[in-house]
């Protein structure tokens, strides 16, 4: 099974809620996300442990450039960023490196997988949330 990590334990919350079900990853990853793969999405550093989150399957997979994504595209992968200056601004502090609105960009869709009935209800319906 393929991993989806994330760094940051304020995406935690984001994901659990279902208000991050996307991720923007500077470059072409198409090569490394395809459309229906399984994904564990977890939470952690390189060379840490991590926490397992769910297990999700990836929607779409979409390469573009900075300039081209969309608002939608942008809320999806951070809900408190809403113009393409704010994540460039995001994507420079993860990457250590300038963002451009001619850099390549991967869009990667994804939803999570429920293990029980009574959770993909809860979530249909908009109530649960996350269990501790």
């Amino acid at each position: 099974m393929k991993v989806l990590n994330f760094y940051s334990q304020v995406f935690g919350d984001q994901l659990r809620s279902g208000r991050k079900s996307a991720t923007i990853r500077l470059g072409d990853k198409s090569h490394k996300y395809e459309r229906n793969d399984l994904m564990l999405v977890t939470i952690g550093f390189k060379h840490s442990p991590r926490e397992r989150v769910f297990e999700a399957v990836i929607d779409d997979v979409e390469v573009k450039k900075v300039k081209d994504l969309s608002p939608r595209d942008i809320e999806h992968d951070n809900p408190e960023c809403r113009r393409v200056e704010d994540l460039m601004g995001f994507l420079e502090q993860i990457y250590d490196r300038p963002v451009s609105l001619e850099d390549t960009v991967t869009v990667v869709r994804f939803s999570p997988i429920y293990e029980r009935a009574s959770d993909f209800e809860d979530r249909l319906r908009g109530t649960g949330g996350a269990r501790n």
